[in-house]
């Protein structure tokens, strides 16, 4: 049991090595970077605070890896699939790509391990502004429940990612508003600040 919960330790802030910046919102292209001029860079201490977690693996081994392996045990998650997200292997591509950068929540954890290509996650902090995780091959990321969020691609259009769940997937995004709802609730309770302001 100790390999295990040494194994699935998220990786600390000191050997971090994810890149994740506030997001410039000037109109553009979803898949650009939108960094402000200056960047200006989020720490992975202010990512933890949200409740993000992160690894980085080797997705050559993503078959066999006992890291992954022991994350799984660790943290429960019994279901795993990979999707591929491009214009080519994607059916109805444009209209979902548009629909996963509507600002949502989940019910559950949203787990993602890219095995190829690279794509952002946006999520909110407690000022309400976002923040842009760029997650490039060997990225595997853990938003929490009821974290407002959004995925986009960047400018590559190629993404192939295991999504790994506990029990069976739900993958039913709820769109702000939804400060109302449970899980939602649960995450302000759970890492919000008591001083922070919600604005639905």
């Amino acid at each position: 049991m100790a390999d295990i919960d040494r194994l699935a330790e998220p990786d600390s802030v000191e050997s971090s090595n994810l890149q994740a910046w506030y997001y410039d919102d000037n109109g553009e292209d979803q898949r650009l970077p939108h960094r402000y001029e200056p960047n200006q860079p989020a720490s992975p201490e202010k990512l933890r605070d949200l409740g993000v977690l992160y690894w980085k693996l080797d997705p050559d081994q993503h078959e066999s890896d006992p890291k992954l392996e022991a994350i799984r045990k660790k943290r429960g998650y019994s279901y795993q699939d990979i999707i591929t997200v491009s214009p080519e292997k994607l059916s109805g591509y444009h209209e979902k790509i548009k629909s996963f950068f509507e600002e949502h929540l989940h019910t559950d954890e949203e787990i993602r391990y890219i095995l190829e290509g690279s794509g952002y996650f946006d999520v909110r902090d407690f000022d309400e502004r976002w923040i842009r995780i760029c997650c490039p091959e060997g990225t595997m990321i853990v938003l929490p429940e009821g974290i407002y969020h959004r995925f986009t691609l960047d400018q590559a259009d190629y993404i192939k990612a295991m999504r790994l769940f506990v029990g069976e997937p739900v993958w039913t995004p709820i769109n702000r508003p939804a400060d109302d709802h449970s899980s939602r609730k649960e995450y302000v309770t759970s890492f919000m600040p008591s001083t922070a302001v919600t604005v639905t």
